[in-house]
């Protein structure tokens, strides 16, 4: 019942609007569209315009992003190489240590 009741008052007072603007107070109306037209464009074009600053900043951040996302992969592919590098000196110590710890097993049964 109550949708019904805001419906109905919704209408009845879109009526007494109309009725009102068009009968009653025709030339304030009116001269209240007019008067809304410049704010409306000047405010219109404030938007646009920081609409287009806008698009330029994400724009210039979008390539720096990618820029850097370029370099990180650069930089992640190098160390790639170097751990292969350490992983092989890790490897040779590794062959060290046992070359000398069978030395000393082997001077130690002498």
């Amino acid at each position: 019942m109550g949708k019904a009741l805001a419906i109905l008052g919704g209408l009845i007072a879109m009526v007494g609007g109309v009725v009102l603007a068009v009968f009653v107070w025709r030339q304030e109306f009116i001269e209240l569209i007019f008067g809304c037209i410049p704010p409306i464009l000047f405010f219109g074009g404030l938007i646009a315009l920081i609409a287009g600053i806008s698009s330029i900043k994400d724009a210039k951040r979008t390539k720096k992003l990618e820029e850097e996302t370029e370099e990180e992969e650069v930089k992640v592919e190098e160390p790639a190489v170097e751990e292969e590098t350490e992983e092989e000196k890790v490897k040779v110590e590794e062959q060290a240590a046992e070359e000398e710890t069978e030395e000393e097993e082997e001077e130690k049964t002498e």
